[in-house]
């Protein structure tokens, strides 16, 4: 399956081309059922391709409130590219090129993402996955993708690995702490009285600073459009009913738009090492509900040096709630650049100011 239709020319910047409907298209017709018992393991998804257009662009800095001068002006790459999250969303969304999307109420429980290059300003992308196991917990049946998206010269841009409850009452999981197995350092969104706090980028990353928490409130509108209301799909996210039908009080934020969160505090944090190194796994612990404050922080846990020289940040980073409560949490590393790259990145970016 692709997103391209005879009637209209070129590669759309979604999984889907909405324009079809023009057309009497049904754009969910021949899908499978989102249910459990319907999964093929392993199961290929995709490929699809995504023009990452200026529309694309600033449409995720409106979803996420976040308009750093690289994605709209020009960045240390030469030109602009898009933001480290951008085609997040496409990944996980990837198997609603075989299930109808809006016959969808699942719950997103880890994310793991790995940053190989930047995007550029339309270019071409190809996302493409695959479904690789599948399982039963708690009564609960979870699902495995692996997807990535390679830029049109075949590099690799990103790669994912995604755990999601296919089909669920949300209302009735929701608040269920995930588990961690016992070779997983726990992550409490604690940090000490009097630890450093560093706001912005950090060239001396230092054991036990903490990252300045980035305030955010994600509102119904940008809620409905990170999830696909301009493709018009229905789901917990955009659509009142259907929240409520599932044991919500109101739309909830997708745990992917969290994640967009924690990737603007670290690109923030480590700049261009972030597009060419980063590293994050989060496990989703709360919902939060549409127009409910967050912040993401994080703290440096150590850095370690590989065999090349070359020094890597480790980090535990989270989502915290208004009530307190973490709604993510999880770790995250960067293969930081040279004193030399950073400080060229610095001075380009106060020429941006």
């Amino acid at each position: 399956m692709n997103n391209r239709n005879s009637a209209h020319t070129g590669v759309w910047r979604d999984l889907t081309d909405p324009r079809r409907v023009i057309d009497g298209d049904d754009l969910e017709q021949g899908l499978k059922e989102p249910d459990f018992e319907n999964l093929e393991i392993p199961e290929d998804l995709g490929p699809v391709d995504v023009r990452v257009d200026d529309h694309k662009i600033k449409r995720f800095a409106f979803v996420q409130d976040d308009h750093h001068p690289w994605f709209l002006q020009d960045s240390p790459f030469g030109g602009r590219i898009g933001h480290a999250g951008i085609l997040g969303n496409d990944l996980v969304q990837l198997f609603t090129t075989r299930y109808a999307a809006s016959r969808v109420v699942g719950l997103h429980t880890e994310e793991q993402l790995w940053f190989d290059n930047p995007v550029r300003l339309d270019e071409t992308v190809t996302l493409s996955g695959q479904y690789t196991d599948a399982y039963e917990r708690r009564g609960q049946g979870y699902v495995v993708m692996n997807a990535q998206a390679h830029g049109s010269d075949g590099r690799s841009i990103i790669r994912h690995r995604g755990i999601e409850i296919l089909r669920t009452i949300p209302g009735h999981v929701a608040g269920r702490a995930s588990s961690q197995a016992p070779a997983e350092r726990r992550v409490t969104g604690d940090v000490a009285a009097g630890a450093p706090v560093a706001d912005g980028l950090l060239d001396t990353p230092r054991p036990g600073t903490v990252l300045q928490p980035l305030p955010k409130i994600i509102t119904q509108e940008q809620a409905s459009v990170f999830s696909r209301a301009g493709e018009y799909v229905r789901n917990i996210h955009n659509d009142l009913e259907i929240a409520r039908k599932a044991g919500l009080r109101r739309p909830i934020v997708q745990g992917q738009q969290q994640i967009g969160l924690l990737l603007e505090l670290l690109t923030r944090t480590f700049g261009a090492a972030w597009f060419t190194g980063g590293w994050i796994r989060v496990k989703f612990l709360q919902t939060v509900d549409v127009f409910e404050p967050i912040a993401a922080s994080g703290i440096i846990t150590d850095v370690t040096t590989g065999s090349d020289g070359t020094p890597t940040a480790h980090l535990d980073i989270w989502v915290r709630r208004a009530d307190g409560k973490l709604s993510a949490a999880g770790w995250a590393s960067c293969a930081l650049p040279s004193a030399g790259f950073l400080a060229a990145e610095t001075e380009k970016d106060q020429s941006n100011d």
